[in-house]
């Protein structure tokens, strides 16, 4: 992302502890008060040069310390590649399971390779904080999804895994599919959920499937 869309994201953030809003501060784009010098370090959450120079670790992205220090109290990921730092929890209902057994059944694009398939039970519950109606009910959910046996497949398995036990994998909210609210849907992780129909049907053939959902695990922490 560019440097504009990195302070457009964090444009209503208040100020960090000891700064004014009119410098260093995170409340609009353009907000600092100097402009960097050509080549001078710029740091991309209040667009200004920085001060008290911070560089992440994996991702080596540089910001004002007080900048990212403040970013990192609201999601602790680099604000330019999204790279996670430390282990995100989300707000998946408690309770549920994840069973995965295998298909001798081939899925189209991997004819070489058998079929893993991923059950998940989510029971109806009442929601919690951080849910839409804290203290209402919501109703669960039973999905199966499908991945080739290959070791890409194998691999993308261990991932959901780890989302799942992060309870990363659902959340409650509206369903797209039936408009229903408080109901356990998706949470952005894509699954497929046939194995047959490509993308347009949730199924296979998809050969750039197994590298979008890495991708959509990554961008919550789960690498």
């Amino acid at each position: 992302p560019s440097p504009l869309v990195c302070a457009t994201e964090r444009m209503n953030w208040p100020a960090p502890a000891g700064e004014s809003p009119s410098r260093g501060a995170c409340s609009f784009p353009g907000a600092g008060s100097l402009s960097p010098a050509p080549g001078e370090d710029y740091c991309c959450i209040c667009m200004d040069g920085i001060r008290e120079k911070k560089t992440l670790e994996k991702c080596r992205h540089s910001f004002c310390r007080p900048c990212i220090d403040q970013a990192f109290q609201f999601k602790a990921a680099c604000p330019v590649c999204l790279t996670f730092y430390g282990t995100q929890i989300g707000d998946q209902p408690r309770g549920g399971s994840m069973a995965v057994t295998r298909w001798t059944s081939r899925l189209p694009g991997y004819e070489p390779y058998g079929t893993i398939v991923i059950d998940y039970t989510i029971p109806s519950g009442v929601q919690e904080r951080g849910h839409p109606n804290p203290g209402a009910g919501f109703t669960g959910t039973s999905r199966r999804a499908f991945l080739p046996d290959c070791a890409d497949g194998q691999r993308v398995l261990r991932l959901l895994q780890r989302a799942f036990e992060q309870r990363l994998t659902f959340t409650v909210g509206t369903s797209a599919t039936t408009g229903l609210s408080n109901v356990v849907v998706w949470n952005d992780v894509h699954h497929k959920t046939s194995t047959h129909g490509g993308p347009q049907g949730f199924g296979y053939p998809d050969p750039g499937y197994l590298l979008r959902v890495q991708e959509e695990l990554r961008l919550k922490g789960i690498t």
